[in-house]
């Protein structure tokens, strides 16, 4: 039985829209208002935010707040890597998605020596970088932190020194770079992506698993297929972003897209990977009540985490 503890990353620095911060909250409204008493059973850390610097000017354009996102990194990673040399199992709720670049750092400072896999449940690729970022959202880069890409073959900013070097800092948070190697990523449900991130996908030959094909092969058989393609990894992370459910139920997430899974096709897959015994970290994240209507959104998010959790448990 596996000692489950709970991290609440509560950050959303690195998203364009505001109110991500408020998901992990959402997601115990949930719980309540479903009658559970999950939350009581974990033992949960809180880690520090630097959400105070939302109210101050942006210093850095192509990768905003770039400074407090290294500080989570720090604070995240230090906390996964505890964690999980305690024998923890860590489940991670998290505001927006830049922060589980800290997880994976996390991961591969408590295994530096295995192999890590990385199971990417998102609409998107979060492969951009400073110097291809559209917006300069840092949700939008945490795999590229992990694998320590620069992508300058599609290079389309001039990227002041300072930025440059908090960049070089994030990639090589634990002294360790790359965390994951690009062929031991799977992207499940990926559908709305740049063409520079299209550009790594394709120079890497990164798996990718669209919804259609979800759909046809079924839980089962899709989770059987990524751990035989993951099968040289030791240790595999599994991140939900929300916003991998398709856009007419995910409407409580900063960037719904639509043709994406549904509820429960989301929920028996996580639910089939859970099963597996070299899963040794699950985050979901991404969920914005401010954006929703009636708490769904966390209510959606709370079922899955249940679900997961449950199954993790039992085996």
């Amino acid at each position: 039985m596996k000692n489950i503890k709970i991290i609440e990353v509560k950050s959303e620095i690195g998203a364009g829209t505001r109110g991500a911060s408020l998901g992990v909250d959402a997601i115990k409204i949930a719980a309540l208002d479903f009658m559970s008493n999950f939350f009581v059973h974990f033992p949960t850390e809180a880690i520090e935010t630097e959400n105070k610097l939302l109210f101050e000017p942006i210093e850095s354009p192509y990768a905003k707040r770039i400074k407090g996102t290294f500080n989570m990194y720090e604070r995240i990673s230090k906390s996964v890597c505890e964690t999980v040399k305690a024998n923890w199992f860590p489940v991670l709720l998290s505001g927006d998605h830049s922060t589980a670049g800290a997880t994976i750092a996390g991961l591969k400072m408590a295994h530096p020596k295995s192999k890590l896999g990385v199971i990417w449940i998102d609409a998107h690729a979060d492969l951009h970088t400073p110097y291809t970022t559209p917006s300069g959202n840092m949700h939008g880069m945490p795999l590229a932190t992990a694998i320590a890409e620069d992508n300058m073959d599609c290079k389309v900013h001039d990227v002041d020194e300072n930025t440059t070097k908090m960049w070089n800092a994030l990639k090589n948070i634990g002294k360790i770079a790359p965390k994951v190697l690009p062929e031991d990523i799977v992207f499940i449900s990926l559908r709305d992506f740049e063409k520079e991130e299209e550009h790594l996908i394709k120079h890497y030959g990164m798996k990718v698993i669209t919804t259609s094909e979800v759909r046809r092969k079924g839980p089962e058989n899709i989770s059987r297929s990524v751990f035989r393609y993951l099968s040289d990894c030791e240790y595999i992370y599994v991140s939900f972003d929300v916003d991998s459910l398709d856009a007419s139920i995910s409407k409580g997430t900063g960037t719904p897209v639509s043709n994406g899974l549904r509820e429960r096709e989301a929920e028996d897959l996580i639910a089939k990977f859970m099963q597996h015994r070299k899963i040794c970290c699950f985050e979901i994240t991404e969920v914005n009540p401010t954006l929703d209507r009636e708490n769904l959104m966390a209510e959606i998010a709370f079922n899955i985490l249940q679900r997961s959790v449950n199954v993790l448990m039992m085996n």
